[in-house]
């Protein structure tokens, strides 16, 4: 009786052992993506701007609530001289929720809940107030709009029951309604940005965004790490294309994605940028890294997916990957040249792929502008960026397969 006790409570430990670990990397791989939003370090000796958090108090009245039913809110700092007419407004990312349960969680957090967002959060990089660090938008107005929807600010519905609002599309015409009254109608240039989910959403948004401007006015879209790949993951299943068809179904997002792809295709496939890019009207630009560190734990090799665990390694450090595994990815990378091969012919849009191991190189100061930031031939990414938005030069620009870039900020 003695030894089948113990065996039976070794086998328990085992079974929460593992459901511990899983239940960590989903943590890891959240903290993962909301890391590069306010947590990061700072690279430099400059005391970044802190900048408060504001509420949208009219956003109830339209139903333009978080998951918890909170206001949404943004953080604003004001441009001057000649930047005052000026707008640049960034999507915060954070992930999705495609079940109730997962939704459930988020509302908890800052990205379900402004109960819950900081008070005041570092601009850097894109956002940065320094011309040094940030030499084409540092005295913009400048805006980081908060997520906390769960469906890249495109939901339209509700779970009565869970107590649940998906009201992204809203939030969205919530805070452009509210920061028009507050001068952006009065914009000579603007620019949507966003990193990951907000990096998708700037894409879903852009057309939207450019509409509700004069036709004199300059409006352009920046999507960072916001091509997400419909990839086949390590056990030949689709493991993204899963989490994105609960998020549009959930989320009733399918109202609000482009009407240019829904009429043709499935709306889930309609929430991979890779069947919308090329049919977006205003000027679009693309930063992304080749090896998307997001994409690669939590769509192409995912838990779920490795049954035993062969990545484990690969997924916490790029170097410790076989070679096979080196190849798989070389595969993911380019899976996404040919994504924007269409994309890329259109003289109005613009492209940086680095062969990097990054997700969201905007908002970080090290990897937007810096001595030693990531380069592809003798430009960086903030200079990419602003000779594209200003004209000054086409950027098509597209590195060389892993291990050649030497400029990259690889993250472990």
């Amino acid at each position: 009786m003695l030894k089948r006790g113990n065996s039976f409570g070794a086998m328990r430990m085992l079974c929460w052992g593992f459901g511990f670990i899983g239940f960590m990397f989903v943590k890891l791989v959240q903290g993962f993506e909301n890391g590069n939003v306010t947590d990061m370090l700072y690279f430099n000796n400059n005391r970044p701007l802190m900048v408060g958090l504001t509420l949208i108090y009219g956003a109830a009245a339209k139903g333009a609530v978080c998951l918890d039913g909170s206001l949404p809110g943004y953080h604003f700092h004001r441009g001057y001289g000649a930047g005052s007419n000026s707008w640049l407004i960034q999507l915060e990312g954070g992930g999705w929720c495609g079940n109730v349960r997962n939704c459930i969680y988020s509302k908890k957090t800052r990205h379900g809940s402004s109960a819950f967002m900081e008070k005041q959060i570092p601009f850097v990089g894109i956002l940065s107030n320094k011309a040094w660090e940030n030499p084409d938008f540092y005295n913009w107005n400048r805006i980081k709009i908060r997520y906390c929807d769960g469906a890249s600010f495109t939901g339209d519905s509700q779970n009565e029951r869970a107590g649940l609002f998906f009201r992204g599309q809203r939030i969205w015409l919530a805070a452009m309604e509210d920061l028009m009254s507050k001068g952006m109608r009065y914009a000579k240039q603007a620019l949507l940005s966003g990193c990951s989910a907000g990096g998708l959403a700037t894409i879903l948004h852009c057309d939207e965004f450019k509409e509700m401007f004069p036709r004199t006015t300059r409006v352009k879209c920046l999507s960072d790490a916001g091509l997400f790949l419909d990839a086949v993951d390590v056990s030949g299943h689709r493991s993204l294309r899963n989490l994105f068809g609960g998020v549009v179904a959930l989320q009733g997002a399918q109202r609000n994605l482009p009407r240019t792809c829904t009429s043709r295709l499935n709306p889930i496939l309609c929430f991979f940028p890779q069947h919308s890019i090329a049919s977006v009207k205003a000027p679009l630009f693309l930063l992304n890294a080749a090896y998307d560190t997001w994409q690669i734990q939590a769509s192409l090799a995912p838990p779920s997916a490795d049954y035993h665990w062969n990545w484990y390694d690969c997924r916490k450090n790029y170097a410790r990957c076989s070679a096979p595994q080196m190849q798989y990815l070389q595969g993911f990378r380019n899976q996404m040249l040919r994504a924007v091969r269409r994309f890329s012919k259109l003289r109005k849009n613009g492209l940086f792929i680095n062969s990097c191991f990054a997700h969201c190189q905007s908002e970080r100061q090290d990897t937007w502008f810096a001595r030693d930031s990531p380069h592809i031939g003798n430009r960086g990414i903030a200079q990419s960026v602003g000779n594209w938005y200003f004209d000054r030069v086409q950027v098509q620009a597209i590195g060389c397969p892993y291990p050649c870039d030497k400029t990259c900020h690889n993250l472990m």
